[in-house]
C-alpha cells in the first residue's frame, strides 16, 4: 500500500438547497460534494501539487465503452497524446477489494495505460502494467519519468 501526504489546498465550497459543493479547478465547475468526489479532489490536487502532473492532461470522470455499457474512469491521466493512467476512486468507507481491482482492470481493458491506481484517500494501490503483467508499485509514478 501507498501512503501519500496530501498538499494543502484552499478549496472552494458553497450550499446551495442545503446541498454542498465543491468547485473542480480541471473542469472549471461545481460538483455537489460527495464522499467520492471529496477522495477525487484530493487526489487530483496531489498528482497536480505534489507529482506537478499538467491539470490539461487530465481528464475526469471519462466515459468508454465496454461492450454496450457507457462506464466512467474517475481520472484519466493522458502523456504523448494516449491515456496513461487510470485511478479509480471509492469514498472512505469503501473497502479496495478484488472487485475494485475488477473495475479498473475492464477499464484497462480499453484504455490500455501503463499505469492503474485505485484509493479510497486513505488507502491506496498503483500498478505498472507491462508486458500483461501487473506489477504492483511502492508510490505514485512521476510525470517526468
Amino acid at each position: 500500500m501507498i501512503q501519500i501526504n496530501y498538499p494543502k489546498h484552499d478549496f472552494r465550497f458553497k450550499k446551495e438547497d442545503e446541498k454542498e459543493f465543491i468547485f473542480d479547478e480541471v473542469r472549471k465547475q461545481w460538483l455537489r460534494l460527495t464522499p467520492e468526489e471529496w477522495v477525487r479532489q484530493n487526489f487530483l490536487q496531489y498528482l497536480i501539487i505534489t507529482k506537478k502532473y499538467p491539470a490539461t492532461l487530465i481528464a475526469i470522470e471519462k466515459e468508454i465503452k465496454l461492450g454496450e455499457l457507457k462506464k466512467r474512469c474517475d481520472i484519466v491521466v493522458y502523456k504523448n497524446d494516449k491515456p496513461w493512467m487510470i485511478v479509480e476512486c471509492k469514498e472512505m468507507n469503501v473497502v479496495l477489494n478484488e472487485s475494485t481491482i475488477e473495475q479498473i482492470l475492464r477499464y484497462n481493458m480499453v484504455m490500455k495505460v501503463e499505469y492503474l491506481v485505485i484509493t479510497n484517500g486513505t488507502n491506496i494501490h498503483a500498478w505498472n502494467i507491462a508486458d500483461g503483467k501487473a506489477n504492483e508499485l511502492n508510490s505514485i509514478p512521476d510525470f517526468m519519468k
